[in-house]
């Protein structure tokens, strides 16, 4: 029997028994999973030099911890002359192919682009904008009797930074992006507070005005950008730092420009690689790209190619790919003794939930609206859905440690901002039970299945994605836990969907499904604690489509002027923590770790937040990769 096949009936396996203690003593055992790092998590430090063991050698345990693993390549041996990297984007799809930072919406389609395309501003350890990057910039406050508390950007490019045809970037590059999302032809997902901050854009986005005026071009090289009011997100995600090569897009209409070739085939950047081949939806083959204004970069070539979940651990062990984008941490515990490759790890920016669907998307309006009939609208429903489930048995049986239990939609990377002492919904059927016998929800005609509150059937529709060993037996788990308290809760289709399919029907096209009632989710949350990208009343991504009063003043006063003292954000975000709570429009299931497998034979490479090293930096000490022994 193969791993997988055993791994699948194991899992299965564990969804009934938590399903048989559900059903029976409520004292079941404390799973209780003590990951929940407050701090960033960075540590420069190879395990040889800070006395940790290798996480591969506990062969007493199989719960390892995210605190065990190195983030940084423990180089052993000089890089050869050029050599070829070979890159695994691990995915059970195709990647979509819109290559361009301004129209991708996809972690896929941003991994193929992260080697080719590259920020104008790089971060710290912080989460803040440096001036290490192809860019340095100044602020000043901008006083105004509409604008009193404005403030503007000034932007420098370095000398010698290219674009791929050799053109220098400029300023009306830059410029070119805001220009372009801010169209009311755009056809892409960017467009939000982040642009309409800005003096005027709104005019701009309404079709009211040529131009914007809070963007001047000052020269070649100097930008300036002013904003309505100071925030402190502008200073950690909240400018936009991403140009386009005006002279090649310049002639396109907005609305083409998604599906032109310079977005799907031949995609021009200004990183260490340029674009040789692209095999849509399959690989990517990249040369280096000699002009890079850090230097040129030590490989010939990087050729990228999509490895299926399910074959992963082959590609790595014969070589045929010397690292990927996320192993599979499902898949770990019994590929952690791989002998060619050096375990890297952090804990991710992403933590995977339960949302629930409680509106629509006004897509004229660009705005949430609540709909008082949807099926899950009882926030009781919702909250003994929470109760239902057992996530620290989740992320230790799936997981083996490397998933843990998430509490709160803030992560805790974010160090204060996290909330780690929360009080939130933990596993208990029982309560879950209760909560729904006092709501109404009960099995009238003694099925064991519970009829809504007016004593109709309740089928509740659960959308999922495809993709991994896990993925269908985690599905099986939730249906199987919520079926434990009388609930009866289906897969949309009958299947779990793919990746793009997803996120179609959960509504990032605009259009939601009005079939689902409840998803399963994961939200990569950028550098930028402020969560009103994925929460406010107005954002596309705003899947659940939940909106209050309290939501949006807590929202707005997190990222006011205000909240430029850390004391006060750090209170406002927590309340934020605690109405999410109590309102419940989603629920965090799960914080995750990141494991990136790299082939021995790779050299300067590391994962570490902030971190200077670049992939210009990367090189091989052999042409031939290692490949494993055992």
């Amino acid at each position: 029997m193969s791993k997988n096949v055993t791994k699948l009936l194991f899992a299965l396996m564990l969804a009934m028994v938590l399903v048989l203690a559900a059903c029976g003593d409520k004292d079941t055992a404390d799973n209780g999973n003590n990951n929940n790092n407050t701090e960033d998590p960075a540590n420069n430090e190879n395990n040889e030099d800070n006395g940790e063991e290798d996480p591969a050698d506990d062969e007493d345990s199989n719960l390892f911890s995210i605190d065990d693993f190195s983030q940084s390549k423990n180089n052993e041996g000089e890089p050869i002359e050029g050599g070829t990297l070979n890159f695994g984007l691990v995915s059970d799809t195709v990647f979509e192919g819109t290559l361009n930072w301004n129209f991708y919406s996809g972690a896929p389609d941003a991994e193929v682009i992260g080697w080719f395309d590259e920020s104008m501003l790089y971060m710290d350890d912080t989460f803040t904008y440096t001036n290490e990057g192809p860019a340095e910039f100044t602020t000043e406050p901008y006083e105004t009797d509409e604008y009193p508390n404005g403030v503007t950007f000034t932007f420098t490019i370095k000398d010698g930074v290219k674009w791929h045809d050799g053109e220098p970037v400029k300023a009306e590059d830059w410029a070119f992006s805001y220009e372009v999302i801010g169209h009311p032809d755009y056809p892409g997902v960017r467009y939000g507070p982040d642009f309409s901050g800005i003096i005027g854009m709104e005019e701009y986005n309404a079709g009211e005005a040529d131009s914007i005026s809070g963007i001047e071009i000052v020269d070649d090289k100097t930008l300036k950008i002013t904003y309505k009011e100071s925030q402190p997100s502008l200073l950690t995600g909240g400018v936009w730092t991403y140009a386009m090569p005006k002279h090649l897009f310049k002639d396109i209409p907005v609305a083409e420009m998604q599906e032109h070739d310079l977005v799907r085939k031949n995609p021009v950047g200004m990183g260490p690689f340029k674009v040789k081949q692209i095999t849509p939806g399959e690989s990517v083959v990249y040369e280096k790209f000699a002009d890079y204004w850090r230097g040129e970069p030590n490989l010939d070539e990087v050729v990228l190619k999509v490895i299926a979940p399910e074959v992963v651990v082959q590609a790595l062990q014969t070589g045929e790919v010397d690292m990927v984008d996320s192993f599979p941490t499902d898949q770990f515990v019994d590929n952690a003794d791989m002998s060619n490759v050096e375990w890297l790890g952090q804990t991710d920016l992403a933590y995977t939930y339960i949302g629930f669907k409680l509106g629509h998307w006004d897509k004229e309006e660009k705005k949430v609206v609540m709909d008082p009939d949807k099926k899950m609208a009882d926030v009781n429903l919702r909250r003994a859905m929470w109760y239902a489930v057992d996530n620290n048995a989740v992320g230790e049986q799936f997981y083996n440690g490397l998933r843990w239990n998430a509490t709160t939609l803030i992560i805790p990377p974010f160090g204060d901002y996290h909330n780690s002492e929360i009080e939130t919904p933990t596993y208990n059927p029982d309560e879950a039970k209760k909560i729904l016998d006092e709501a109404g929800y009960l099995d009238v005609d003694g099925d064991g299945i519970r009829e809504d509150k007016e004593g109709n059937e309740l089928t509740i529709n659960f959308a999922t994605m495809s993709g991994g060993d896990v993925a269908e037996p985690l599905a099986q788990y939730y249906i199987q836990s919520w079926k434990a308290v009388g609930l009866n809760v289906e897969l949309i289709d009958g299947r779990l969907l793919e990746f793009n399919a997803f996120y179609d029907r959960v509504g990032q096209a605009g259009d939601d499904d009005p079939n689902i009632d409840i998803y399963q989710g994961a939200w990569g949350t950028g550098s930028d604690v402020n969560p009103y990208g994925l929460y406010g009343p107005d954002q596309l991504f705003n899947f659940p489509r939940y909106e209050s009063e309290k939501n949006s003043e807590l929202l707005e006063a997190g990222n006011s002027l205000d909240a430029f003292d850390t004391d006060y954000r750090i209170d406002i975000y927590r309340q934020w923590q605690e109405l999410m709570v109590e309102d419940i429009p989603v629920f965090p299931t799960l914080y995750r770790a990141v494991l990136i497998p790299v082939n021995n034979r790779v050299v300067n490479y590391t994962i570490e937040r902030g971190a200077n090293m670049g992939l210009h930096e990367l090189g091989v000490t052999q042409e031939e990769p290692f490949t494993h022994e055992g």
